[in-house]
């Protein structure tokens, strides 16, 4: 392999590692928040957290989801052909843009309030929905940034940018919730102070990455594709620009936002198929929190691994693209495949089979054993999780940014129908939502697998990327349950959840070299990779 393309895919690895060990901090900052807050507000309190919050994602998918990758998509070849001016302007014009859109999106947001909360028979929850609308402004700016450093490879202002609005969300949120408590609050006026947390941690992100472009020196990242011609290089009008930026963006945002759209409609229609069967409206507020604030939480941490994987791809296999350097092409597409692969495996098993002891190491008994056996069902949708993000990128990388929108409106009618009939069933019930979950990510990823099949000519090897770490998760799911039904009998249950995770982990890992899911070239890509190599040789645990 050239050694710029060794660079590029360095840059590469390096990006991911750092958005996946801040996606990691974010999630444990993001659970270290979900845990005193089930103890502040409960279930029931807690549902109206997170209608507010889902209703924002909705709106931020549909005014964020496209645009940073269009941005990073644009850069990244403008940057390869040594177009320096033009970078300068798609990052003013994508600015532009997502100014007008934060201020639309937040407007509706606030105006429809009420219209949301009547939608989930949660009338009072529309207090918590004004109280994070401006994030969406925030966000937006945010995002603008971040695509900009993304054309980049640069993932370290991204990664930063959303510790701080993490850490705003968990500090503030749980010092505004105890506020609350302790004035004699509400509970809806409670939740809206805690969300408030999150609004003001997003302003913060954004002054932060506002600061970061200003510092940020480009000609240090531009010098390897520096041409004679760079500063009289013709560079295309704003209204070609804008249109490329729109014309790439909103297929990615309808694709994106159907999923964020359906899991609204979702939460409506358990909130509503659980009330039509005779539950009462607090009591469905509790089963709506519990599932939402404990089993989807924690069904969430897993693909923080892999989003990263992602987010890094795109533009390096752009890149890869614009150069028409198939064998790197080939090699970026089966490499993020594979580790995506190797992540979300073990994760979907071991989840599935340890859900009653993790929930009970993060969380109040009661509000575990209520969630355990719905994440039992759901963890195993991680893997399907794991695959959608990398073939999404993979088909936006090679501007096919409407066949997702294909994928995710199968699943996503899969979704809708299959929960309301199945969360209508009284033997079912709530069960019904995380079967629905499971069902639409499948419908998804076989489609976008069909579409990557078709149009890019990607016929993955599945021994390698499917098979072999399969057998590998088996190992380690079966580790995980073993160990600890041994370990609870001698120890303190919550220690032998923290063993068996432990031990599990050393076994997959184990499991990964014997059967060599693993190869040289792999581990070769890695920081240090050389001594990495020359230690497994050791142990024989590669050739």
């Amino acid at each position: 392999m050239p050694d710029s393309s060794k660079k590029s895919n360095r840059l590469f690895l390096s990006g991911v590692m750092i958005l996946t060990f801040s996606n990691i901090l974010i999630k444990v900052i993001g659970l270290t928040l979900k845990i005193p807050l089930t103890h502040i507000l409960g279930d029931d309190g807690m549902a109206y957290y997170d209608v507010a919050y889902k209703i924002y994602v909705w709106f931020y998918m549909i005014s964020t989801a496209g645009l940073p990758v269009a941005v990073s998509i644009l850069i990244s070849e403008s940057r390869v052909k040594g177009n320096f001016r033009e970078v300068k302007r798609i990052f003013r014009i994508s600015l532009t843009l997502f100014i007008i859109i934060g201020l639309f999106g937040m407007g509706v947001m606030m105006g429809g309030a009420k219209l949301f909360a009547a939608a989930y028979k949660f009338p009072d929850s529309y207090i918590a929905i004004l109280a994070i609308a401006p994030t969406l402004f925030f966000i937006c700016v945010s995002s603008a940034i971040r695509g900009y450093f993304q054309g980049y490879q640069n993932m370290i202002p991204t990664a930063l940018s959303q510790i701080i609005e993490a850490l705003g969300k968990l500090i503030l949120g749980i010092i505004f919730a105890l506020y609350g408590i302790g004035q004699g609050y509400s509970m809806p006026v409670v939740a809206a102070l805690t969300i408030l947390g999150l609004t003001i941690g997003v302003a913060a992100s954004m002054l932060f990455l506002c600061v970061s472009k200003l510092l940020f020196n480009a000609r240090t990242y531009d010098a390897e594709y520096l041409r004679p011609d760079s500063d009289t290089m013709p560079v295309r009008s704003v209204k070609t620009l804008c249109g490329l930026l729109i014309s790439t963006s909103i297929p990615i945002m309808l694709s994106s936002s159907v999923m964020s759209f359906t899991n609204l409609l979702d939460g409506m229609i358990l909130s509503r198929r659980l009330q039509a069967s005779g539950f009462s409206e607090e009591m469905t507020r509790i089963i709506y929190g519990n599932y939402n604030s404990v089993a989807v939480s924690m069904f969430n941490f897993p693909p923080a691994l892999i989003y990263p994987i992602s987010y890094s791809v795109i533009p390096l296999l752009s890149a890869a693209i614009a150069t028409k350097d198939d064998r790197r092409v080939t090699f970026i597409m089966n490499s993020s495949l594979k580790t995506a692969s190797l992540i979300a495996l073990p994760c979907s098993i071991g989840m599935s089979v340890l859900s009653e002891p993790i929930l009970k190491l993060l969380f109040k008994e009661e509000s575990a054993v209520r969630a355990a056996p719905l994440l039992s069902v759901l963890s195993l949708s991680v893997f399907f999780v794991g695959m959608l993000a990398i073939t999404n990128a993979l088909l936006q990388a090679h501007k096919l940014e409407r066949k997702p929108i294909v994928s995710m409106t199968a699943g996503s009618a899969i979704k809708l129908i299959s929960s309301y009939i199945l969360i209508g069933i009284p033997r079912v019930g709530i069960y019904g939502a995380p079967t629905g979950t499971f069902l639409c990510y499948f419908v998804i990823s076989l489609f976008n697998f069909y579409f990557l099949a078709k149009y890019v000519k990607l016929i993955p090897d599945f021994r390698l990327i499917f098979i072999k770490p399969f057998a590998a998760s088996l190992l380690c799911g079966a580790a995980a349950i073993a160990s600890y039904k041994l370990l609870e009998r001698v120890i303190n249950p919550k220690a032998a959840t923290l063993a068996a995770i432990a031990f599990a982990a050393l076994v997959y890992i184990i499991a990964v070299f014997v059967l060599r899911c693993v190869g040289r070239e792999d581990i070769l890509l890695l920081p240090k990779g050389e001594r990495i190599c020359r230690f497994l040789e050791r142990l024989r645990l590669i050739r």
